[in-house]
């Protein structure tokens, strides 16, 4: 049953002999004498337990992780189990209930001989690590890119502890095997920055490289790389890939590494990666193994080596994914039969799970449907969607602030920090459907994190929410944050860095910029975790003195039962027009809506209702499709013509003003509102009282009853023919200016009038001249008789 891949990595000369039926087989180069005495080591690797002792589906539980590793131990003494981090942390129940002592206990009964620090290992803090952790702890913990910082101490009570271990060796049939130990980069992100002031995280490659160069000059014959960093996708060229944190590790870990077991991303991968210097070298193998065994105890990495101690070379590996549960026939994962629960783990375990029960029993409260967390289209959590859970979160955590800081406004809540969602749904007849134990609270919120409250003006509220979307190189691109009723917003998915929340509102008015907002986070959030470094430029800092599970507790006991929102606090509003723009009648107005819908059990709306400056334009349908990674689910594509009755607070509007587009989704609740400037009467408004009976030719636009011939705009009474604009009351040809009741006249009339004046006193004159041509005709006939 169990599924082994042969992985013997061969030099040019070698590869021409081809494949075996159990995997590539390792063929010394001729160059190369007869091999000598040989030791076979076996290292077998976990990493992203987080607490997973009892068996649970896929999970196997630290029995059969340990009975597992006693098989392998017994077929081959010169074994090392080891791991890559987060053995710790944001573990079930069971563990979390008893501060994780009883996987500490687990994995030492199990012999793990040695483990890189991961991220979880940080959740309580740099000193919690040293001072209870690793005392507690067996096996050595490594840290080679964890240092206290120069010139400082790292202020625990464990003063024989300093800096974490670098390295760790251990010597099997006179092979000596070394390993380094390194923990993501990211750490400050992922961990409470204030937990951890005391040390720098420095460059993984740097680090490695160095200890490893150290280690084959002290002697070590074959070296292994734990990291707690891992590939995105179980591809072997995203494991390759320069341009991401952890294909500049495996490209950048130099010829003295001889293996890297990986982690962190919680994926299950077995790649073969080519070295250049050791083809380069002539080497018997010239492709490293880059392993991560998944997560929560599924699988166990095995790197077999074949040492030559004459050589000194490795001369084969061999590579394998053990699966520690196996799907039967109907699908269901049962414990894999090549392995047995080992007994004295398994009294570990149960001793745990017996004082969890009594702990975890306790009802806390009442509620009538579940909070979830986002999801991804195949199923997985999204840290990136929002969720009722986390808005709800958000809500009780505000709840509990202000009672020991009534001042309190506004809570944001991390995605990271919830790590189930809260089902409805019982577990049998003490835990009917709705009810919520104190085990169920603990496993969405292990964390323990403090409350926090401080204060940030209205632009640093708006640039929290900006640093949802993380910055390059980050472990997520977009981490969505929860957040209390009262506070809801717009955001641009298609704007640039620092441009994306278009506007703000709290407690339905504007949030005013130079304004001043109590808020209250977890201490994670509060000291910057997760990149949302403006938070930690709060001023008036407070401890509540509350936990955030407590917090949980309290409320429920208030509040019960409780009831998901299901109306989205952020939705997205791109727009395709223009959204500065002066609309008329029968213009179009296009935008693009999106997070309109949550991504689990929440309702649906297959369509929402359009509106503007109250006209009921109809509907638009609504896309449930998941986007992931983002909060783009439940879009909807709004094109609407500019109606010619438009009313606003049920007047009729009679000139260019802000109304409102409102789009509203029935089932949810959710309603958007996106400001529009419209002028119903279009580029030349006339809204005078004139009447009149002109006709004619009209260029513009007259709401009025005049008649003629008209380019202009014209809001009066006037009678005539008018090609200006006039809207007073006054007849007649004025061509001046009157600020009183009256507008003049402007443009053409004016000379019209002039050119009749002008036609008339030629008439006129022409007549008199042909008068005075008669009388002196008729004065010359008289004097000749």
């Amino acid at each position: 049953m169990r599924l082994t891949r042969r992985l013997y990595r061969v030099g040019a000369v070698g590869a021409a002999f081809g494949l075996a039926t159990s995997g590539l087989l390792s063929v010394p180069s001729a160059a190369m004498d007869e091999p000598g005495e040989t030791v076979d080591v076996d290292i077998l690797g976990i990493n992203d337990f987080h607490g997973r002792l009892e068996a649970d589906g896929q999970a196997a539980g630290a029995a059969l992780l340990a009975g597992a590793v006693d098989e392998i131990r017994g077929d081959n003494p010169n074994t090392v189990f080891a791991a890559a981090g987060d053995l710790i942390g944001a573990s079930t129940f069971v563990s979390f209930v008893d501060d994780d002592n009883p996987t500490i206990d687990a994995l030492n009964a199990a012999g793990l001989d040695v483990s890189a620090v991961g991220n979880h290992e940080f959740d309580k803090g740099y000193c919690d690590l040293v001072d209870r952790v690793i005392p507690r702890a067996s096996w050595e913990y490594l840290g080679a890119n964890v240092k206290v910082k120069s010139g400082q101490t790292h202020g625990c009570e464990n003063a024989e502890l300093e800096d974490l271990a670098e390295s760790w060796t251990t010597e099997l049939d006179g092979v000596t095997v070394g390993f380094v130990g390194a923990v993501t980069e990211h750490l400050p992100e992922l961990v409470s920055p204030d937990g951890i002031a005391s040390v720098d995280v420095l460059d993984v490659v740097e680090e490695t490289n160095r200890v490893a160069d150290e280690l084959k000059a002290d002697g070590a014959d074959i070296v292994v790389l734990l990291v707690h960093e891992g590939a995105a996708t179980t591809d072997v060229e995203s494991a390759t890939d320069p341009n991401t944190d952890f294909g500049a590790i495996v490209t950048g870990a130099n010829a003295n590494v001889d293996a890297i077991i990986s982690g962190h991303t919680h994926l299950a991968y077995d790649h073969d990666v080519e070295v250049a210097e050791w083809v380069d070298e002539g080497r018997t193998v010239t492709e490293r193994p880059v392993v991560s065994a998944g997560q929560y105890g599924y699988n166990l990495n095995q790197l077999s080596f074949t040492y030559d101690t004459e050589a000194e070379a490795v001369t084969a590996i061999e590579s394998a994914i053990l699966p520690l549960t196996v799907e039967d026939d109907e699908g269901n994962w049962v414990p894999n039969p090549e392995y047995e629960p080992d007994p004295e783990v398994q009294a570990i375990v149960d001793d745990a799970v017996d004082k969890a029960e009594e702990l975890g029993a306790e009802s806390l409260g009442e509620i009538t449907a579940d909070f979830n967390r986002a999801q991804q289209s195949d199923g997985t959590e999204n840290r990136g969607g929002e969720s009722t859970l986390g808005n709800f979160v958000a809500d009780v955590q505000l709840a509990a602030a202000q009672v020991t800081d009534p001042a309190t406004q506004i809570a944001v809540m991390n995605p990271g920090g919830l790590r189930t969602d809260m089902t409805y749904a019982g577990t049998g007849e003490s835990d009917p459907d709705g009810n919520v134990t104190y085990r169920e609270a603990a496993e969405v919120q292990p964390f323990a994190n403090t409350l926090v409250t401080l204060t940030l003006t209205g632009e640093q509220v708006v640039q929290v929410l900006e640093e949802q979307w993380q910055p390059d190189g980050a472990s997520r691109p977009f981490l969505k944050l929860g957040v209390s009723a009262g506070l809801t917003y717009t955001y641009d998915p298609q704007a640039a860095a620092g441009e994306h929340v278009t506007s703000v509102t709290f407690d339905g008015q504007p949030l005013d910029p130079e304004g001043e907002y109590r808020v209250v986070a977890n201490s994670f959030l509060a000291s910057g975790g997760d990149n949302f470094a403006t938070l930690a430029e709060g001023t008036d800092v407070a401890d509540t003195g509350q936990i955030d599970l407590q917090a949980m507790v309290d409320y429920l006991a208030a509040n019960s039962p409780a009831a998901p929102d299901y109306a989205q606090r952020a939705v997205g509003v791109s727009w395709v027009s223009d959204p500065d723009a002066v609309y008329e009648p029968g213009d179009k107005l296009e935008l693009e809506l999106s997070s309109l819908l949550f991504s689990t059990s929440e309702p649906v709306d297959e369509t929402a209702s359009v509106t503007l400056g109250g006209v009921d334009l109809g509907t638009v349908t609504v896309d449930d499709t998941i986007i992931d990674t983002t909060d783009e689910v439940g879009r909807a594509h709004i094109s609407v013509t500019v109606p010619d009755d438009l009313a606003a607070e049920g007047a009729q509007l009679a000139a260019a003003t802000e109304t409102q587009l409102v789009v509203t989704l029935s089932e949810t609740g959710t309603t958007v509102t996106v400001p529009v400037t419209v002028d119903p009467q279009g580029s030349g408004t006339d809204d005078g009282t004139e009447t009149g009976d002109e006709t004619g030719d009209v260029s513009g636009t007259d709401d009025g009853a005049e008649t003629g011939d008209v380019s202009g705009t014209d809001d009066g009474a006037e009678t005539g023919d008018v090609s200006g604009t006039d809207d007073g009351a006054e007849t007649g040809d004025e061509t001046g200016t009157d600020d009183g009741t009256e507008l003049p006249d402007t443009g053409s009339s004016g000379i019209q009038w002039w050119l009749i004046i002008g036609i008339a006193v030629l008439v006129v004159g022409g007549v008199l001249y042909a008068l005075s041509r008669r009388k002196g005709s008729t004065s010359a006939g008289s004097s000749d008789s």
